[in-house]
């Protein structure tokens, strides 16, 4: 590339990726029809080029990291630690992302045919990904030649679809090593799990990954009850029928409304008076107001299970939307506490990684003397904590004027990561800084408490004093849908009642 070149001519230095990235920014729009097609094509080679770059730079990091970890003294067996997890911040992914880009990687080391179709462009990062996954299988040097049979970089690939990749890596592979493959599909039943996803307009995926003859038997036996109900006339779809018979097959309860806690969080103005503002259901996410204010109230009337809806006051600093702490001495989160920092927090901390909350971390150690508070804590996935506590990693609570609680993670090679709980619902998002940032955020003050309103179903629950005794406290709730309400007056700064 001439332009390239003229960058850096005689600056007497080889070339940087902030001088392509100026190259690259500094391209026009093509003129006319033809040479926006070109530019497609070439801005998708450069894609890859610099994916293919950075699977090369993830290699050499490794052994980089590998190299420190042995000079430290870090046992053979845990070399390696954290490095997927470095990667997933670099790159902005998830940590399990980054795991698998590090896998990817180190695997294409083997595949030298394969790399060169990727960095030639005649593969993209996905598509490289099925190839090596579907090889995942074999050893080293029956993946060499499963590479060399394929040998990508000569266009076996042009035109092909995911699917046929797929079909054609693994008939190489089983080819090679039938033992293997079969090996393979015969520990895949291991892997056997569900799992739930958010979808838009308040609907979930339900996922269930089984073996093949389970499967189909799950999928037989919803399809005939189906068509069962239809053909005596019921009105839902086939597809709903069998939607509906899985959750109360599931669930045992018709309807599918069981013995389960359901938060939501919202504000005040959208349970008691009709507003607007969306509420946001934990471990799902925002959903509309009319929805959240359907489920507390209206939905309740629907169920022949007597459930009990309970209201919790959270009350939020005026300025910032953030939660208001509560501390405690004990070592482990105590229940309220950790409800308290779960709401906060929705999700795991780790930047880039929303995956479900299942540690209670201190962010400084209760070996180190750090606090078991709202301030001093974090939620976190399991795979983040672990990570934390590898040598080379640290974070501190960050207290920074007009923005919600920060935490500053540090990385083995010194790079900073900030985290800021996210916004709950009724706190505005205009004029946000981040953690480095000095504008103060300008959010609306907490809106005062509403006056008690008599709701249908729905009970408020008191706080704990001469109102409320032991038993009432720890007698057990069937069924219940908490509601977890922002409200406050200006500048009343108070925890929310556990």
């Amino acid at each position: 590339m001439e332009a390239f070149g003229a960058v850096v001519a005689g600056s007497g230095r080889p070339p940087t990726v902030a001088d392509a990235l100026r190259v690259l920014a500094a391209v026009p729009v093509a003129a006319d029809g033809p040479g926006m097609v070109d530019q497609l094509r070439q801005f998708e080679d450069v894609k890859a080029l610099v994916a293919a770059r950075q699977a090369e730079v993830t290699v050499a990091f490794d052994l980089q990291q590998r190299r420190e970890q042995a000079a430290a003294g870090v046992p053979a067996g845990e070399q390696g630690t954290g490095v997927a997890a470095q990667v997933a911040l670099a790159r902005r992914e998830s940590p399990a992302r980054g795991g698998r880009l590090l896998g990817l990687a180190k695997a294409l080391t083997g595949m030298p045919r394969t790399y060169a179709a990727f960095r030639s462009g005649q593969l993209n990062e996905w598509r490289t990904t099925l190839i090596v996954k579907e090889t995942a299988c074999l050893s080293v040097e029956d993946r060499a030649a499963v590479d060399e049979e394929l040998a990508a970089d000569t266009g076996t690939f042009d035109g092909a679809g995911d699917r046929a990749i797929i079909s054609a890596v693994k008939a190489a592979a089983y080819r090679k090593d039938p033992r293997s493959v079969a090996k393979r599909a015969s520990h895949a039943v291991n892997e056997r799990t569900v799992s739930l996803r958010p979808a838009p307009d308040t609907m979930a995926r339900l996922t269930a990954l089984l073996p093949v003859a389970q499967g189909v038997a799950v999928y037989a036996a919803l399809t005939k009850e189906a068509d069962r109900l239809r053909a005596v006339g019921d009105g839902r779809g086939k597809g709903q029928i069998m939607a509906d018979t899985l959750v109360e097959r599931a669930t045992g309860v018709k309807g599918g409304v069981s013995r389960i806690e359901v938060q939501l969080v919202m504000t005040d103005r959208t349970l008691l008076q009709g507003d607007s503002e969306p509420a946001r259901l934990t471990g799902y996410g925002t959903v509309p107001a009319a929805w959240a204010r359907k489920v507390t109230i209206d939905g309740l009337a629907r169920s022949k299970e007597e459930l009990t809806v309970w209201v919790r006051r959270l009350y939020t600093a005026p300025a910032t939307g953030d939660l208001v702490a509560m501390d405690s001495r004990a070592r482990l989160f105590p229940h309220g506490l950790r409800r308290f920092i779960q709401v906060r927090d929705n999700v795991c901390r780790t930047p880039y990684c929303d995956a479900p909350i299942r540690h209670d971390d201190h962010i400084i150690p209760w070996r180190k003397d750090g606090p078991t508070s709202a301030g001093n804590g974090q939620g976190l996935c399991e795979a983040c904590n672990h990570t934390k506590e590898t040598p080379g990693w640290s974070a501190k609570p960050v207290p920074v004027p007009g923005t919600r609680h920060t935490v500053l993670l540090r990385t083995p090679t010194g790079h900073a990561y900030a985290s800021t709980a996210p916004a709950l619902p009724g706190t505005s998002l205009a004029g946000t800084k981040g953690w480095a940032g000095t504008e103060a955020r300008k959010t609306p003050p907490p809106s005062t408490v509403t006056p008690p309103v008599d709701l249908p179903g729905v009970r408020r629950r008191a706080g704990p004093g001469p109102g409320r005794d032991a038993a009432s406290r720890n007698s057990p709730v069937r069924n219940s849908i908490q509601v977890l309400g922002r409200a406050g007056p200006a500048g009343q700064y108070r925890w929310f009642q556990p």
